[in-house]
């Protein structure tokens, strides 16, 4: 059976929540502390062993390529001013085995389209899916824990975590049954459900360990509501004839594609920072003492 060593990153959506910063800049470039959100998620897919990096984009995201790409200009003029940690960081962005692939989605018809769009690419392995916004502080790395997960049991998998009933609105939600410590088999799964339609408060998160199968579905499943094509109902198709998984990951989720989200992780990331970590954290106490 083939390993995941490809990952998806669906990045063509416009991250209206955060107008105006994000009107001309992609909402996955918004820094925590000082590293952008895709680069957390890239960083978290090498620690899984992928090396080869989808990105679905649309026409405004192309800061994320020029991100990951050379930057002749920069690197010069570091080495003309010899900060060489600062070259280092540059030259070292990404491991050198590391492909970079951009694939443009054209119209933004859901996160199943957008999964869709790297079929050319994925092929016919087993890939990963990871949403920026869903930033996931875990040990080891939560995409390392799923794919382990998945070179078990062979199979798709999905990062799930418990929300309070009145939250499933905002989730796709499964209903499941335990298989073993932190893994549940799913029985099916709906988008959004209304709290007292939901079969359960176990919700999806970004992550994602796919069988190549499901780009079928995807295929065939009816456009909602906009012509969208949502990954749940693919991932419903696909349950029909082979197993998923659900999988409890160890872990903190910041979800930032939420204000309250972004605020959370930028204050945890800065405490913990090696540069100023120490000296955040000591302005953050004398913030809280001066309250009382």
């Amino acid at each position: 059976m083939k390993k995941v060593t490809k990952a998806v990153f669906p990045v063509a959506g416009l991250g209206t929540r955060f107008l105006p910063a994000t009107k001309a800049n992609p909402k996955e470039m918004m820094p925590i502390v000082d590293k952008p959100l895709i680069q957390y998620a890239v960083e978290e897919a090498v620690a899984a062993g992928i090396t080869e990096m989808i990105f679905v984009t649309g026409r405004t995201k192309r800061a994320i390529e020029d991100h990951f790409d050379k930057a002749y200009e920069l690197e010069s003029e570091l080495a003309r001013r010899q900060k060489t940690e600062m070259l280092d960081f540059v030259h070292n962005l990404l491991p050198k085995n590391i492909h970079c692939i951009y694939i443009r989605q054209q119209e933004a018809l859901g996160l199943g389209h957008a999964v869709l769009c790297a079929k050319p690419v994925v092929g016919d392995e087993p890939f990963a899916v990871l949403l920026a916004d869903d930033l996931l502080d875990g040990e080891p790395p939560v995409m390392k824990q799923m794919t382990d997960v998945y070179n078990h049991y062979r199979c798709s998998v999905i990062g799930v975590m418990d929300v309070p009933p009145a939250e499933t609105k905002s989730y796709g939600i499964v209903k499941s049954n335990g298989l073993a410590e932190r893994i549940e088999r799913i029985e099916s799964i709906v988008e959004k459900p209304r709290p007292e339609e939901a079969p359960s408060n176990l919700a999806v998160v970004g992550r994602y360990v796919l069988t190549p199968r499901i780009f079928h579905h995807l295929e065939q499943v009816a456009p909602g509501t906009g012509g969208e094509i949502q990954l749940t109902d693919g991932i419903a198709a696909l349950l029909r004839e082979e197993q998923v998984l659900a999988y409890r990951y160890h872990g903190r989720r910041f979800d930032c594609g939420s204000k309250l989200g972004y605020l959370e992780a930028t204050i945890e990331f800065g405490r913990r920072h090696p540069e100023v970590g120490a000296a955040f954290s000591n302005y953050l106490n004398n913030l809280i003492l001066d309250k009382e």
